[in-house]
């Protein structure tokens, strides 16, 4: 059976990283499939120019292509020494940014403003691929553009894709390695645009999902999914094994080595992920699988940007159908609800997206008194079986006395205890939490 690997930007950021990754998919004959990110800050910088280009800033836009065609000048000379196989790269560099000198001269759209954005997985995956070219390993470049397709809700279609996929594999069937671009895709007006949330990762899942792969592997700079935010909090340790449904909790609340999104390909097809770590390759990482044994507190991740939403209301908070006018609000502006709370007085929920909040505000306003706080963070302890662990909502809450802990979720999902306090206590509370909960 074959295996997805997917590479981030920092995993290919640098021509020794690259060539660190062509070590890692030659390290054993199992036939693979390679999902590669951009260049780590190359999305970033096309961002920008987009940005500046939009905002009719034509000599800013091309000062920053001039810099970052200076950049992979720069890294073809360090990844192909070989004269030949260098101006190979540099031809590929030539033609992507003749296109970006080409779009200085244009009319700014948002079709356009794709095409800029594909640049960087397009860049990475051909240079790469010229890379193993240079280095005698036989591949082929599959260009993700003939196979990912998102449908007119720009959501992953992954029966079209399955069925583009499966065809163009099987068109190659002694191929040991394929490479592919994450992130990119076509709409369904055959337009290039992205996956936007999740990005390679999606890709990943998707394929592995589509192909029905062994299992999919996300290579990252960290060694694998841990029980707290190890950038600022002391003693953290990688968790062995996780269940998809933990996984996604902990993607959902915050844990930034993956996505929610690249969650569900994978458990539709019951493929295993694995996360891993490009420079420490020998490390166990993380597996994610359908199910695991051990029960309790697994993992603490933390969710900021929230806005916490009360309405009061003791002349219609138990009237019938009042709930339901309150949620067809959020409904009604695409405005998704992380935590809710009740009452006998009051509803309380709590949202990260606030493009329409004071037209929700509004709306709400003839149903109570709505007051609204902002700088926010949903603190969520993550586990098997965690509502029936003995003891451990008075564990979290014990360890949190201290701090202003203003809404708590329990008991809604087995996997998961919700908490919601001020921005400001965010470190605090993962810190006290990583020494009553976890022990260290």
């Amino acid at each position: 059976m074959m295996k997805v690997m997917k590479f981030g930007g920092t995993s290919v950021g640098k021509p020794e990283r690259m060539q660190q990754v062509a070590e890692l998919i030659t390290a054993t004959k199992q036939p693979k499939l390679v999902v590669l990110s951009a260049l780590s800050g190359t999305t970033n910088t096309l961002v920008n120019i987009s940005h500046a280009l939009a905002h009719a800033q034509k000599q800013e836009a091309a000062q920053i292509i001039t810099n970052l065609y200076t950049h992979y000048c720069q890294f073809i000379q360090e990844l192909l020494p070989e004269p030949v196989y260098q101006e190979m790269g540099k031809k590929i560099v030539d033609e992507h940014f003749d296109f970006l000198q080409i779009i200085l001269r244009i009319s700014f759209s948002e079709a356009l403003n794709k095409d800029i954005l594909a640049q960087g997985e397009l860049l990475s995956t051909k240079l790469f691929s010229v890379y193993l070219q240079s280095r005698s390993i036989t591949h082929q470049l599959l260009p993700a553009l003939e196979f990912m397709v998102i449908d007119a809700n720009e959501e992953p279609d992954l029966a079209g894709i399955r069925s583009r996929l499966l065809p163009i594999l099987a068109g190659h069937p002694d191929c040991p390695i394929f490479i592919t671009q994450g992130y990119i895709c076509r709409n369904v007006r055959g337009e290039v645009d992205n996956l936007k949330r999740g990005g390679s990762d999606y890709t990943a899942s998707l394929v592995a999902a589509a192909v029905n792969a062994e299992v999919c592997e996300i290579w990252t700079d960290i060694d694998g999914m841990h029980n707290n935010d190890p950038r600022i909090v002391n003693k953290t340790r990688a968790i062995e094994f996780l269940s998809f449904e933990e996984a996604a909790e902990l993607a959902y609340f915050g844990a930034k080595i993956l996505h929610p999104t690249c969650i569900w390909p994978t458990q539709q097809e019951n493929v295993p992920v694995k996360l891993l770590n490009t420079m420490q390759p020998e490390a166990k990482g993380t597996t994610i699988v359908a199910a695991v044994e051990e029960s309790g507190p697994k993992a603490v991740a933390a969710k900021d940007g929230i806005y916490a939403i009360k309405i009061k209301s003791s002349r219609m908070l138990l009237a019938y159908g009042f709930l339901r006018k309150v949620f067809e609000v959020f409904e009604k502006y695409k405005t998704s609800i992380d935590m809710i709370t009740t009452s006998e007085v009051a509803v309380s929920v709590t949202i990260d997206n606030t493009a329409h909040l004071d037209a929700i505000v509004k709306e709400l306003t003839p149903f109570g008194q709505v007051e609204v706080m902002d700088q926010q963070s949903i603190i969520a302890i993550v586990g098997n079986q965690l509502a029936t662990t003995p003891n451990i909502l008075s564990t979290i809450l014990q360890g949190l006395q201290p701090l202003p802990v203003t809404m708590v979720s329990f008991g809604g999902s087995e996997h998961n205890v919700s908490l919601l306090l001020p921005t400001q206590y965010r470190t605090q509370a993962l810190q006290l939490l990583n020494t009553h909960v976890f022990g260290l």
